[in-house]
């Protein structure tokens, strides 16, 4: 019985076990307390400006060379899905001009540049069981862009070189813009897309919260590689398996980190009609016939030349590779002489480099040994294998010097590098091939070198 004017206890005991409901409904509440991981990236000497900067070069490079799907209703979609999932990752303040690009080809495979432009294959859609699977597959390349592996990795590729002064306005210098472009024509890719076991790690973790901070089922990230592996057993991986190295314990992680984050949820976001009409719309698409596999050597240079003529020289290139420019630096390759990520195996790039005005007469090799230091901030096993001798090119002074480096395809390639100064700066001959096909191309490359043709 309770006296009238006295407060009886059960209202204080309700009011009480009010607060205590909702302080254990937010202890509890899947996520929001959890022990998610906290990710650190690596140590980076550029800056994200670079990162932009590097990314949008390269991207441009690649749109010209790779069969895009040219579907605006794929790359809108991508492009929704792309930002929905790059809107929960951490950027630290920077604001990346995210592009997303479907590509024709049937290869399983998916990748990211620094600064965020994105290229998913065909494959990988087709492949993915449902959105949940193919967010996967895109939360973990933006994850790398995010902790921007790719520049960490072409830092640590500096560090081993330890050339001096190497970090210093690198791509506001005299020859940053041949950084860029013969970067990713030399195999940039082996940099900039070649993670480490650590990196692949971080990018499962940070894109199974991506996943999971979105509304979608966080197992997927395992799925998706679980499927790959299974469904290639005994075959050559897929290449974004062979990109993608397996950490070792990648499923345990990607479940341990699904666990942290407080378990499934349990109106986690599987599939969408949105994902069901672009799959169907995607295999519809007409099947592009893309450059032979990597490994399969291309058809011999034509003994047909045909001339190429700018400002500042004329050359004649065998009539079957293929000419891709991109502001005023030239590639020519046959084809399946460059892999989809851009590295270069057989082929010739052409570039002019501004130099600073050198009054010495060691101009030419200082010019000369500046662009080789630059090469090798993105082409960690690059190295001098002979020395630079002096050469006549089409009647003027040129130096001969012979690289090795690390080939895009296995083993070592020869990289025979022709230099030679103008007014309009450094032009340079990147002659490259595998080793063991140099001999059979050697007679080729002699012969557009002869053919060089220079302002009088």
């Amino acid at each position: 019985m309770r006296v009238r004017g006295q407060q009886g206890p059960s209202r204080k005991h309700w009011r009480l076990s009010g607060w205590l409901v909702a302080a254990l409904a937010l202890t509890f509440a899947p996520g929001l307390w959890a022990q998610r991981s906290i990710l650190k990236p690596p140590w980076n000497a550029y800056s994200p400006a670079t990162d932009v900067q590097l990314g949008k070069q390269n991207a441009q490079i690649l749109e010209k060379r790779l069969p895009l799907c040219n579907d605006p209703k794929v790359d809108a979609y991508l492009t929704q899905l792309g930002l929905k999932l790059a809107s929960k990752l951490p950027t630290r303040g920077v604001q990346y001009p995210w592009e997303f690009h479907c590509v024709n080809s049937k290869e399983i495979n998916a990748f990211a540049l620094p600064g965020g432009y994105v290229f998913v294959n065909r494959g990988a859609i087709e492949v993915s069981d449902n959105e949940a699977q193919l967010a996967a597959v895109m939360g973990h390349e933006l994850s790398h862009v995010a902790l921007r592996h790719g520049t960490a990795q072409a830092s640590k590729a500096q560090l081993l070189q330890g050339a001096a002064g190497i970090f210093g306005g690198i791509f506001g210098g005299s020859t940053g813009g041949a950084l860029l472009t013969q970067g990713v024509a030399l195999g940039a890719g082996s940099v900039l897309l070649h993670y480490s076991r650590s990196d692949e790690t971080q990018a499962d973790v940070l894109g199974t919260q991506a996943l999971y901070d979105t509304g979608y089922d966080p197992r997927a990230m395992a799925q998706f590689f679980e499927k790959l592996e299974a469904e290639t057993k005994g075959k050559n991986p897929p290449q974004f398996l062979s990109d993608h190295p397996n950490p070792g314990n990648r499923v345990e992680r990607v479940d341990e980190e699904v666990d942290k984050l407080g378990g499934v949820p349990a109106n986690a976001k599987r599939d969408s009609a949105e994902f069901e009409a672009i799959k169907r719309e995607v295999l519809a698409l007409p099947v592009v016939k893309m450059p032979p596999a990597v490994g399969a050597a291309p058809a011999l240079p034509s003994s047909s030349y045909v001339e190429y003529r700018v400002l500042a020289y004329a050359v004649r290139i065998p009539d079957n590779w293929n000419k891709y420019e991109d502001k005023g630096n030239v590639t020519f390759a046959p084809d399946g002489g460059i892999l989809q990520k851009g590295g270069l195996v057989y082929g010739l790039i052409v570039s002019v480099n501004p130099v600073q005005a050198d009054a010495t007469d060691r101009a030419l090799e200082n010019a000369t040994r500046a662009l080789i230091q630059d090469l090798a901030k993105t082409n960690s096993s690059l190295k001098v294998s002979r020395e630079p001798e002096r050469v006549q090119l089409n009647g003027q002074p040129a130096l001969s010097t012979y690289l090795s480096n690390d080939s895009p395809v296995g083993g070592r390639e020869t990289d025979w590098l022709v230099t030679v100064l103008q007014p309009q700066g450094l032009v340079s001959f990147l002659c490259v091939s595998p080793t063991a096909a140099f001999p059979e191309y050697e007679k080729t490359f002699t012969a557009v070198l002869d053919s060089v043709r220079l302002p009088k």
